[in-house]
């Protein structure tokens, strides 16, 4: 595994940069506040490829691949973490999903629009009663000639509201049936589809989540993915990647609020000295810098194993649990080294701290890593 930059990454890294300084940082704690999701800035980051990063260039991608996508995660996360994750959960889940498992019919037909940032993708497994219980989801779709009849609701839906299409998991077999759920690509506007409520949250305010409702939908067999009773399956690798990308956002939100400590360090004086001189300070700084780059370590590992076509089950979910813990107490050290100031919205810290819970929660808890990994060592 090469563990300097190549010529890709780096191009990338200030790419986004660049990109960042101009149309998200201006704007970003605007955009917090009022919790909009800033649908414009996703379609410039399809003019740069961004928003099919993983894509072949066939169907109107970037091309690259993950250790790629994990630079380009990363570098998001670490000025805005909702940019970032509308950008993962775009690429990983929805775009992800049809990329991985969908007829070439389908992936001509979806994968221009969704890499280009011309549309936003959604994608649907949660629902209230099931967060990591998918098998029990109540969603069902029901035969009816040429299509599928889908009733039920999906929630913390990303893009729920803006997205215009979504992958979304419906039970097709048996409840606690694991080849009893199929996925389908339902586009907006789609009669019996539509938006619920959108959620109030702690932090990554700019990223939309919100319900999807279906009432007596429609949806057409032509628009199934792969296999009928497939879906779950499908969904369970297509998390593979995904936490991958949620240990990008980790590892960009910590690494955003330990430069942001650094230099605060050494710019607060207290009693003729940048706080920074302070070994109570000092230390906390190496700690965090040592878990960024062990986090870092782990997250390229993996995109390197995936890169590489080998089964990353255990080292995806390591890297997510412990990129997502280490992004909390990244968080929580800044905040405490920016002292008073770090608790108000003048400076970034505060920001960050929100930011980060998300990490250990989304695309899998980390009470659902430690399932997986353990699973993975007792075989």
């Amino acid at each position: 595994m090469e563990l300097v930059a190549t010529e890709n990454q780096t191009m990338i890294a200030q790419m986004v940069r660049d990109f960042g300084a101009q149309h998200i940082k201006p704007h970003m704690m605007e955009w917090d506040e009022t919790q909009e999701f800033p649908k414009e800035v996703f379609h410039k980051l399809g003019e740069l490829g961004l928003m099919g990063v993983l894509v072949p260039q066939e169907y109107g991608g970037a091309g690259f691949g993950y250790t790629e996508y994990v630079t380009a995660i990363a570098e998001l996360a670490k000025i805005d973490g909702s940019i970032g994750l509308s950008m993962a959960a775009h690429n990983s889940l929805c775009t992800g999903h049809i990329l991985q498992h969908a007829s070439e019919e389908q992936k001509r037909k979806y994968l221009p629009k969704l890499a280009s940032g011309e549309w936003i993708g959604a994608w649907g497994l949660t629902e209230p009663n099931t967060g990591s219980d998918a098998g029990n989801m109540r969603t069902v779709a029901v035969e009816d000639g040429d299509h599928y009849v889908l009733n039920g609701a999906k929630n913390f839906i990303t893009h729920g509201k803006t997205g215009n299409v979504a992958v979304v998991i419906a039970r097709t077999g048996e409840v606690g049936d694991s080849h009893g759920m199929t996925a389908f690509i339902i586009e907006r506007g789609t009669p019996g589809f539509e938006a619920g409520r959108k959620e109030n949250k702690l932090g990554m305010r700019a990223s939309e989540t919100t319900e999807l409702i279906f009432t007596d939908c429609r949806v057409p067999k032509e628009n199934v993915i792969g296999k009928v009773g497939d879906g779950f399956v499908q969904s369970l690798k297509v998390l593979d990647g995904g936490r991958i990308s949620i240990a990008a956002l980790s590892l960009g939100i910590a690494q955003g609020a330990y430069e942001a400590a650094v230099q605060y360090s050494k710019e607060r004086h207290q009693f003729n000295q940048p706080i920074s001189n302070f070994q109570g300070i000092s230390f906390k700084l190496a700690d965090m810098a040592t878990e960024i780059e062990a986090a870092s370590l782990l997250t390229y590992r993996a995109a390197d194993m995936k890169d590489r076509g080998l089964n990353v089950n255990k080292e995806s979910a390591m890297a997510k649990l412990y990129a997502s813990e280490v992004s909390v107490r990244v968080a929580n050290e800044g905040v405490q080294i920016f002292g008073g100031y770090g608790y108000t919205k003048d400076y970034p810290a505060e920001k960050y701290y929100r930011d980060a819970k998300l990490c250990t929660i989304g695309e899998g808890t980390s009470e659902i890593q430690k399932l997986v990994i353990a699973r993975t060592l007792l075989k």
